[in-house]
């Protein structure tokens, strides 16, 4: 690629990146004139002048990316929203993220890497480079939804792995005597997103939320089977009046059962699982050293 090119690539961020030095800071008043606002009687607030005192990030970025966030989520197609509205749901970050600001960073994110990806193609335009510069925009614009996919999946195992001890747990509490309420509060007191999503549980008991209903809820936030057929035998046992701590012992221990099996097949599989980079890896190296000597040896003779 031409230094012409890179440097022009470089002038432009170098420019972008003063431009929002000089701009993102506040504007505050000097100290003399802050005194002098202090002892001179009260003015009629100038709404300018107060949006003015904001910094370059409330006033511009933040609002180009609102309107940015609406027009992406307008012309999104409404299945892909439900799924990413899901997957924010199954990592933990719906109360901490909005759809709206997750499609903004997908925008930023493709706006990069076409940028990128432009510089790269302009050096030398050929079909190979546009196929890369393709490639490399829609990996930027969908790395969210890789992140959001492993966080997802990384947080339901941790709660598949965690949910028969956080039972066995629960069943004590209650034969001791502590209501069900107190057993998950017991419970929401450790560290874990299963911990997290019954600290949730218990706030919407608490809160007048029908304990089916808040159970139905952390289904919705949660997709691990073992937690599922939980709360529907929970649900069958307060609806017909079977005793819960009876209920629980028993679920408690087909979940230590599923979690020991689960193990055995993950053990099971490992065997299989070393096939291919003992082929790939080992034996290919390990040729070389025994049979290397012997073709050297067998074309020095001829």
């Amino acid at each position: 690629m031409p230094l012409f090119v890179w440097l022009c690539a470089l002038a432009i961020v170098a420019s972008v990146g003063t431009a929002w030095w000089s701009l993102s800071g506040a504007r505050t008043a000097p100290a003399g004139r802050a005194r002098d606002n202090l002892t001179a009687p009260p003015k009629a607030t100038d709404f300018r002048q107060v949006v003015l005192q904001q910094s370059a990030q409330e006033r511009v970025v933040r609002p180009a990316a609102a309107a940015a966030a609406r027009q992406m989520r307008r012309i999104t197609p409404a299945g892909y929203l439900d799924g990413l509205e899901r997957k924010l749901k199954l990592s933990g970050m719906i109360e901490r993220w909005t759809i709206e600001q997750v499609l903004a960073v997908k925008l930023l994110g493709g706006l990069v890497g076409l940028f990128l990806g432009g510089i790269y193609f302009l050096g030398a335009p050929t079909l190979g480079r546009f196929v890369v510069l393709a490639v490399f925009a829609g990996l930027a614009a969908f790395a969210p939804d890789l992140i959001l996919t492993s966080r997802a999946d990384t947080r339901q195992r941790a709660i598949e792995l965690d949910l028969a001890d956080s039972l066995d747990q629960i069943t004590v509490c209650v034969e001791a005597g502590l209501s069900f309420e107190a057993a998950l509060a017991r419970v929401a007191q450790k560290e874990g997103p299963l911990s997290s999503e019954f600290g949730r549980l218990l706030q919407d008991i608490q809160i007048g939320i029908p304990r089916a209903r808040a159970l139905e809820n952390l289904l919705e936030r949660t997709d691990v089977p073992d937690l599922r057929g939980f709360v529907h035998a929970f649900s069958h046992a307060e609806r017909y009046g079977i005793p819960i701590a009876q209920v629980l012992r028993v679920q408690a221990a087909e979940l230590r059962d599923k979690r020991r099996q689960r193990a055995e097949e993950r053990a099971l599989k490992i065997p299989v699982k070393l096939v291919f980079p003992v082929v790939l890896c080992i034996l290919p190296a390990l040729f070389v050293v025994l049979a290397g000597p012997a073709a050297v040896r067998i074309s020095e003779s001829f």
